[in-house]
Parts: structure tokens; sequence; C-alpha cells
């Protein structure tokens, strides 16, 4: 089930929601306007509650009749009377299915507390709209997307348009994160680009102080619409600078390298050192660069704006997942995410000082 939708079997139904287009999977529920949060929740299947409860281990009970849980006194022979010290398991309480196991130091945030933070953020703003939003696995993972007005406009015809993204989770693995995502409206380029002396996300550990910073965090986030500005000056600024196919090579080689080891071989030209499966991907990269339909735009083709497309647009069109939920974690916060501010920075200094920052 490469979704990893949750299935709630109680409700027959997938907790999962979009707005008037069907997701790429087909399924849950589709509806025609956009909702209020306390709608989007319900929508979602996201209205119900988790419980931190304490663990325990049977005492010495038969252990070879105890492994059977078909005997017929299985639960009388279940006497938890040992507890086991600062473990618990975070269990969803419509289901009863153990979502995770923590520490004694865990807090969990509700959906609605995710949801009202999420309000805290866009509550009150004109032409936010909450377009998404769902569960993973059991429940342990839920998001939520809401887009804002506006887009980010690059040369004559790229539009970007611009994204709030939360997720958190009931597992004990991971952060609350709430991010700003501009996506790419042509081929759905998801761009995870942070600019020097900002940010364009913030993580909240499950802690005691989560609810307290939860309240604070849309204060951080409120620079979504100042970076999409910022943003917006810079891609048109890269839309103006030339850059050869040399160059847009160099670029990409150094984006995409693996380790320190592959870029001292760049550096000293050992080219012959270098791994074959880094040589396709750079390969890759460069025929997305030069013959893909999304990057003839002759507003932008030969471009420096043109050369970062082509590494997010790597991940984004060309590289093969073993599902969708990969996918979607390597863009957002692995390998694909961190390529592209790699290849954010590059172009930075590329616009600031030239090509000789990349030789």
């Amino acid at each position: 089930m490469a979704h990893h939708l949750n299935y709630n079997e109680q409700t027959d139904k997938y907790s999962f929601f979009t707005v008037k287009e069907k997701a790429w999977h087909k399924l849950g529920q589709v509806i025609e306007d956009y909702p209020t949060s306390a709608e989007a929740i319900i929508h979602a299947g996201l209205d119900y509650t988790v419980e931190k409860r304490p663990l325990f281990t049977a005492n010495g009970a038969d252990m070879a009749q105890f492994r059977n849980p078909d005997a017929d006194d299985y639960f009388d022979q279940i006497q938890p009377d040992i507890i086991v010290p600062d473990y618990f398991a975070n269990v969803r309480t419509d289901t009863e299915d153990v979502l995770g196991l923590v520490g004694k130091d865990y807090t969990i945030v509700q959906n609605i507390d995710a949801f009202s933070f999420f309000d805290s953020i866009v509550g009150g703003a004109d032409g936010v709209l909450y377009e998404t939003a769902g569960a993973l696995g059991k429940g342990e993972r839920i998001f939520i997307t809401a887009k804002l007005p506006d887009y980010i406009r690059v040369a004559r015809e790229d539009c970007i348009e611009k994204y709030l993204f939360l997720t958190t989770s009931h597992d004990g693995y991971g952060s609350i994160m709430a991010a700003f995502t501009p996506i790419r409206v042509v081929c759905q380029n998801t761009l995870n680009a942070a600019l020097k002396h900002s940010t364009n996300c913030i993580k909240i550990r499950h802690t005691s102080s989560a609810q307290d910073r939860l309240k604070q965090a849309h204060q951080l986030l409120g620079i979504s619409n100042l970076l999409a500005n910022e943003l917006e000056e810079v891609f048109n600024h890269w839309a103006r600078i030339p850059i050869t196919d040399n160059l847009v090579k160099r670029l990409v080689q150094i984006a995409m390298a693996p380790n320190k080891e592959t870029l001292q071989h760049l550096h000293s030209d050992q080219q012959d050192q270098l791994s074959t499966m880094y040589n396709n991907v750079v390969s890759k990269v460069m025929e997305y660069a030069l013959s893909s339909p999304t990057q003839q735009d002759e507003s932008t083709r030969g471009t420096l704006y043109g050369a970062y497309n082509a590494v997010t647009g790597y991940f984004q069109n060309v590289r093969n997942y073993k599902d969708d939920e990969t996918k979607f974690k390597c863009i957002m916060d692995g390998i694909g995410a961190q390529r592209s501010q790699t290849a954010f920075n590059l172009c930075l200094e590329f616009a600031q000082s030239g090509a000789g920052s990349i030789n």
C-alpha cells in the first residue's frame, strides 16, 4: 500500500480529504468547498484521541502456554503486575491500536491541538485555504496543508504556489514540524529552499514544553510571506543570469556529491575515481536540465534559475522511489532536501561571485 493512508474499519473510510480533485491514489473524501479546521479534522478522519498508557509484563505464568493466544485461559494468565518503568504505549482510543512506545517525558499533542496550532498561523488571513489533511499507518502520523494566497512568479510563465504544511506523529519518532513549502504549479515540483538568515521550517519536540512552544510557533512562521517575496526576488534575479552547460554540469556535480571524498575527486579533477552510480545520477540531472519540457521556457532556459530547477526537478520527476511516502520524505526532509539546499546555496554564490565560486 504505497499511499500508506490509514483505513478505519469502523467508518469504512480512508483518513484523508482533498478539495475538488482526487489525489493520485484516488482514496479518501473529495469535498467541493474549502473547509474550516473543525470541518477538515472530521473530513480527514482525524477526530480521535491518543492516550499514553503504562507498559506491563506478565508474571511467572507458564510461558509455553502464555505464548499461545488461542488458549482458552490466555488472558487469565496475563497478570500485569510487573510495570515496565519509564516507558509507555501511545494508544489510539477509538481503535485501541498501539501507535508507538514512548518515554516518560514524551507529551502527546492531540490532533485537535495540531489543528488549533495551524489555525493560530493562518486564522483570520484572507485567502488561506485548507487543501488536504490525513493520517498514515494506524494513525500514528497526521499531516495538514493550507494554500496561501497569491503566487511566486518567476520570469513570464513559471508560477509557484505557496503552502504551509504541518505534520506530527504519535509513534515516538520525529518532531512536530511546520514548514513553508513552495510547490511548482507546472510539474508539482516541491522546492525546499531556505534563504540564508531565514528558515522555512520549525521543529518542536514532544516534551512537556511542546504545548507552550506550539502557541509561539506561529510567530516564527509569520515569515512565510516575507520569505516568499524574497524567493520571488531571488528566483527572478537568477532567471536573468546566463550560465553555460559546462557550468551547469559543474554545479550539478557539486550539489549531488554524496560525500567529501567525491568532492575531493571533483576539485582535483580525478574524474576516473568517481563512482558509476554517481556519474549516472549526474547524467540524469543534466538530461533533465537540457531536455525536460518544464525546462524549456525561453525566459528561464540557460539561466541560473533553470540550473537550480534541474536539481529539484530530478528528485520530483526523475528519481525512482519505492513508494510515494519515501518520495515525500526524501524531498521534504531527506537527501532531496539536502541536495536542493546545496544547489540553492551554490546558486546564491554564483549570483554573487560568478563562475569562480563553483570551480
